[in-house]
């Protein structure tokens, strides 16, 4: 019974995680840059629900706003930030330096502002249990699994079907050519940039609804997820959302057998060995 419930939370950590992958995913798969304040706005997203939610508004606004708080800012950071530093020529450590920076000040930002402390929302409900053939999972889990499916659905579809998706895709693929053919790279990586952050804004409330909010917990995230996005494919959404659940359930298996802090290393310990076999990824596309 211990398996099958360390199997289900791996399941849920998994898909929250996965979010993160394909949102970091989409963004380094267009941009080539490596969004490291992506980890600031999935804390800082969770913090402006908190504080909406503390001045009663409902819920799903709540959420709402966070998702649309994120997207500008993610926007903001791809025009005012990487743009310009594009714009003078800036290599790309110089733009990961940058993105260090900025996730630095969000970091100390959120702590000087909400305190360092652990918070936890006021919302009786997430932490309500439900059991399912002896497998105990709170309300917030649950919802987390639907968001986060229901995520990963929306950015398959995105990708493929809608034009700005193709876009996205089409300059991912060759930057120059789409310049010359006038759909504006720029534009683009403002766009991506912007939808990344809306959809990393989900795990970010709703982690954070089940565990708490904590101003610097969002680097072990992007941590994972970065791994799974390499170990899954780079530019492949449904490759990244698999590694991700798939590392996260290995993690918390690994439980039964190593002590809690040794996880983590084992678990990427092993990717390390499976990237030397495929470095190219599992689910690497032509």
């Amino acid at each position: 019974m211990l398996a099958l419930q360390l199997l289900v939370n791996g399941l849920v950590t998994g898909c929250a995680l996965g979010v993160v992958s394909v949102s970091f995913g989409l963004i380094y798969a267009t941009t080539k840059l490596f969004h490291v304040a992506h980890a600031g706005v999935y804390t800082l997203a969770g913090y402006l629900a908190w504080s909406a939610v503390r001045h009663d508004v409902p819920d799903v606004l709540a959420l709402l706003i966070a998702m649309a708080a994120s997207a500008a800012i993610g926007a903001a950071i791809q025009h005012f930030l990487y743009a310009e530093l594009e714009r003078r020529r800036a290599t790309h450590l110089v733009v990961l330096i940058a993105s260090l920076g900025t996730l630095a000040v969000m970091q100390n930002v959120i702590a000087a502002v909400y305190t360092p402390n652990i918070l936890q929302f006021p919302l009786p409900w997430g932490s309500r249990m439900a059991s399912f053939a002896g497998v105990r999972l709170t309300y917030t889990q649950m919802l987390t699994v639907v968001f986060s499916l229901a995520a990963f659905a929306f950015t398959l579809w995105f990708a493929r079907k809608t034009i700005l998706g193709k876009q996205i895709r089409a300059v991912a693929s060759n930057p120059f050519l789409a310049e010359i053919t006038r759909l504006r790279p720029q534009r683009v990586y403002v766009a991506v940039v912007a939808i990344g952050s809306a959809i990393v804004a989900l795990p970010g409330v709703l982690v954070p609804l089940d565990l708490g909010l904590q101003p610097y917990g969002g680097v072990t995230p992007l941590l994972t997820a970065t791994i799974a996005m390499i170990a899954g494919g780079i530019g492949s959404i449904a490759g990244s959302f698999v590694l991700a659940v798939g590392i996260a359930v290995l993690q918390n298996l690994s439980l039964l057998v190593i002590p809690g802090e040794w996880s983590i290393g084992v678990t990427f310990f092993i990717f390390v060995i499976f990237m030397l076999f495929r470095p190219t990824g599992l689910f690497t596309r032509r």
